[in-house]
């Protein structure tokens, strides 16, 4: 998992020595448990070169922190709180050419594509209390961009792109918020730039998010007609975007109580999944599904449809290699782990799970977890 362009190429500028990034990379190899022969196949590599390169006898450049970012989901060298407030207090690229009044080429669609994709990394560690006014406020820029802007056709579907993703990202920060309303409105935004843009993938990631708060907070009939219709619309899907947009169709289902419907998606989505390839590129947003997450989402499923003693190995697997520092996620799944306990009524292990599952929230706090600590406080003896 990379913190972005601006963050990768001036780790140098922000004082991490050559030694600590080395120190650093292998660090994060060693402890997700990665040997560097593994870690050679996933990012291509070679393993000596990584070897000169985790030992400190070769500088390590942009392109190999970002692989091992993207392979170990974990950002590396740099301090996720400061770059949020960094980020809070600088100008945006978009700001920039305003003001300049030059035409927007590609330099600032490439910037945008950094911007855009440093937030979302952001996300993982930062509280979306804190992230949330940055995104909106990018999204402004974005959007004021667009529609007094002057650029060519190619361009323009590049800024479009860049507005589908920032509403996406400002949409589920704003639902993490408890701000449903806002979270539909600006999903659906979304979904028109997708559209002009031509970008059906990401027009189904947009409304796929937005069936996954219904299913949450209101109807999930409504939900799984929602997350069929991404599905269906995804005509040009890569692999693991089909994997997502089928896990919200396994979580509505499982939702509406349809065991059958609910496994014949999970199904799906361990099928497609396994289609992924080095040689098909997949849309960056998309980072950080990975087996771990599939069976979260499974184990998920099981609890909803009456057969959490299925879901337990599923959940402790998947925890146990869960970067500790995306302290929110962690407390999610441990909030599901938990429950499993308490629902084949262990309920001792369901307390002692539910207390780190508190420590992590304390962290980053989410509706969405204090949505789950209720859950699991009608379960559990006062």
């Amino acid at each position: 998992m990379l913190l972005g362009a601006f963050t990768r190429v001036d780790n140098a500028d922000r004082g991490l020595a050559v030694s600590e990034l080395s120190d650093a990379l292998r660090a994060a190899r060693e402890t997700t448990g990665l040997s560097l022969t593994r870690m050679a196949q996933l990012t291509h590599y070679s393993k000596p070169y990584l070897s000169l390169i985790e030992t400190g006898k070769r500088r390590p450049v942009p392109e190999v922190v970002t692989a091992y970012e993207q392979v170990l989901g974990v950002p590396i060298g740099s301090d996720p709180l400061r770059r949020a407030h960094e980020w809070l207090v600088s100008d945006s690229p978009t700001a920039v050419q305003r003001r300049s009044g030059r035409r927007v080429g590609d330099s600032l669609a490439d910037a945008l594509d950094a911007r855009v994709v440093e937030l979302r990394h952001l996300d993982d560690v930062v509280g979306s209390a804190d992230l949330l006014p940055a995104v909106r406020q990018e999204l402004a820029e974005v959007e004021s961009l667009v529609r007094n802007g002057s650029y060519t056709e190619p361009v323009g579907r590049r800024l479009l792109t860049a507005t589908g993703e920032l509403a996406q990202l400002a949409g589920w920060v704003a639902s993490d918020a408890g701000k449903y309303a806002d979270a539909q409105r600006l999903y659906l935004g979304g979904v028109d730039a997708a559209e002009e843009a031509g970008n059906d993938s990401l027009a189904a990631q947009l409304f796929s998010s937005l069936s996954y708060q219904v299913a949450n907070v209101a109807d999930p009939h409504d939900a799984l007609l929602l997350a069929r219709t991404a599905a269906k619309g995804a005509r040009s899907a890569t692999p693991v975007v089909r994997a997502l947009l089928l896990e919200r169709v396994a979580w509505a289902s499982a939702k509406t109580g349809d065991r059958d419907a609910t496994l014949r998606a999970l199904d799906a989505v361990d099928d497609t999944y396994e289609q992924r390839s080095p040689g098909i590129e997949e849309p960056e947003w998309v980072y950080w599904l990975n087996r771990a997450e599939i069976d979260v989402m499974a184990g998920r499923c099981m609890i909803e449809l009456g057969t959490p003693d299925r879901a337990e190995p599923l959940l402790s697997a998947a925890v146990a290699t869960y970067p500790e520092e995306h302290s929110r996620e962690v407390a999610l799944y441990l909030s599901w782990l938990a429950e499993s306990y308490a629902r084949t009524g262990e309920l001792d292990a369901a307390t002692a799970t539910l207390e780190r599952a508190r420590r992590f929230a304390a962290r980053m706090p989410s509706a969405r977890t204090d949505e789950r600590f209720k859950t699991l406080e009608g379960l559990l003896p006062l």
